[in-house]
């Protein structure tokens, strides 16, 4: 892009990423923040302009974004159509989903090294508390919820991550930038509520596991024993109306 336009997504993340990824990630991030509007037109032409890049980048990143349902493809370019609070719920219904899984999976399996990684991502994001740097904060917590879900080895669990992954990233790196500047105080909460994350992995205690959930996932409480009641129910054919 050209040096008077303020780059949101944060460029030493994309030290090896390729052109096309790079564009992706920009654009995503300026959609999910409102930068770029619902109902905006984007023409390649002008984006590749933008970005002083040729349009085969651009194509490329339109079709992922298209994929994200962010945009909508037309004829030599897209029509953005962003995200609406419903989507954002649904995504945190995903990681509920997910992460209520790997926990049971966890009570099954060795979970030391688990738990000595954890312990070190965490040490990590208080670092980067103290340096008041969301965006190491925002690498380090997503971090620290994939290695979670990287330890059960489930092939198709981390696709749907993976699937998730860059729009729930962006949600992230806005939610912690704005947190930073505005609620700088709740990061004490946040590091207490992730060491709790980490005493439940190591005890295997399962109400410690949905205590950690409900203040890890504040915005969407009323629906964490819920989705833990459907997980138990998925993984031992436990009939609900017994």
């Amino acid at each position: 892009m050209t040096e008077s336009t303020e780059f949101l997504y944060p460029q030493k993340w994309l030290s090896k990423a390729s052109t096309g990824d790079r564009v992706t990630c920009e654009l995503r991030m300026q959609i999910i923040s409102g930068r770029i509007e619902s109902g905006t037109i984007l023409s390649e032409n002008k984006l590749a302009a933008d970005f002083e890049v040729s349009r085969s980048p651009i194509r490329e990143a339109l079709k992922v974004l298209a994929s994200e349902n962010l945009i909508r493809l037309e004829r030599m370019g897209a029509v953005v159509i962003g995200l609406k609070e419903k989507e954002i719920e649904e995504i945190y219904d995903v990681r509920l989903l997910i992460e209520t899984f790997v926990f049971e999976r966890l009570v099954k399996i060795d979970t030391k090294g688990v738990v000595r990684e954890l312990s070190k991502i965490l040490e990590m994001m208080k670092v980067a508390i103290k340096y008041q740097d969301p965006d190491e904060f925002s690498y380090q917590d997503v971090l620290f919820h994939e290695t979670i879900i990287r330890t059960i080895n489930h092939s198709y669990i981390m696709m749907i991550w993976n699937n998730v992954k860059p729009v729930m990233e962006a949600l992230i790196l806005l939610s912690m930038r704005n947190r930073f500047e505005e609620k700088y105080e709740d990061f004490a909460r946040i590091v207490k509520n992730h060491q709790l994350y980490i005493e439940a992995i190591d005890t295997k205690n399962r109400d410690l596991m949905i205590q950690s959930l409900h203040q890890n996932f504040d915005d969407v409480q009323g629906k964490v024993e819920d989705l833990w009641l459907s997980q138990q129910m998925l993984s031992k054919g436990v009939d609900p109306e017994k």
